[in-house]
């Protein structure tokens, strides 16, 4: 559910004044409450010499907000370790309802002719029982031309970029984004309430069912759900496991369902003519 209507502007920035203010001075946006800097990128550490920041224009020669619909598709991770932030959009993509609401006036933001364009785009996050309103210019983090942080697999696709960058403003840089959990970005981008479960606290058989009965009765409500599996050390984290996953990486369900084992091959293998699976 989707709480609360009234939105408050993030840092006193509003976006309607700062892009006529632009347009009359035929200028492009620069944010200088998110400066292209190495302060906007990390907290810990000087930046590296080699990362460039680019507006969109200057990356592809015809840059699109959108290039079709919003799909899950449209998050690949970058260089930084936000999994939890991309999973959790890639739920919010699926769900136009949802996204519609974090990206406002989405048609609006598409990159317009040049007489038309301002260089500013803004994004709305759920913050303390309200929606916040983030203002940024278009200016992204790249290395040898390409996007380092979150991308589309189109190249000339640039939204979830920019929602990654509107996010790490919120967050105060692009480092402050690393090692979250995914609940918390999907209450961020819906007003909703994040519950999490522990998979092991569900190990025994009988207990089991009782998972997926909560996976199931989730996805009838509509809920959007992720998951990882968690690393128990610094040693095992992004170490692959056999059946493909990685640990300390998030992923987002697509799907929950009872798969039928009868007249199969697997049958015998479980003894059970059904099996209980999740779609990531």
């Amino acid at each position: 559910m989707i709480c609360g209507k009234e939105d408050t502007p993030f840092k006193g920035q509003h976006f309607k004044k700062l892009r006529r203010r632009c347009l009359s001075k035929n200028k492009l946006f620069v944010d200088g409450e998110f400066p292209p800097t190495g302060s906007s990128l990390f907290f810990s550490r000087p930046a590296p010499a080699d990362i460039v920041w680019k507006r969109p224009k200057d990356i592809v020669a015809d840059p699109k907000f959108f290039l079709d619909k919003a799909s899950a598709d449209d998050f690949s991770q970058g260089s930084l370790g936000n999994c939890w932030f991309v999973a959790s959009c890639a739920c919010i993509a699926e769900d136009s309802s949802l996204w519609k609401r974090v990206v406002p006036d989405y048609k609006r933001q598409e990159f317009l002719p040049q007489s038309r364009y301002a260089g500013i785009f803004h994004f709305k996050f759920w913050r303390c029982g309200k929606w916040v309103d983030v203002v940024i210019d278009d200016y992204l983090p790249t290395r040898g031309g390409r996007l380092i942080f979150t991308h589309s697999k189109s190249r000339n696709e640039f939204w979830s970029a920019l929602l990654e960058k509107a996010y790490a403003k919120l967050f105060g840089c692009y480092e402050a984004l690393t090692a979250g959990k995914a609940r918390d970005a999907m209450v961020d981008m819906t007003g909703g309430v994040g519950e999490g479960l522990e998979v092991a606290d569900y190990r025994p058989e009988q207990l089991r069912d009782k998972l997926f009965d909560i996976l199931h009765k989730a996805q009838d409500n509509m809920s959007l759900m992720c998951a990882s599996i968690q690393a128990r050390s610094a040693a095992e984290m992004e170490t692959k496991l056999n059946v493909g996953l990685v640990r300390g990486h998030a992923y987002s369900f697509t799907g929950v369902k009872n798969v039928p084992l009868k007249g199969t091959g697997l049958f015998s293998m479980f003894n059970r003519e059904t099996i209980q699976m999740v779609r990531l």
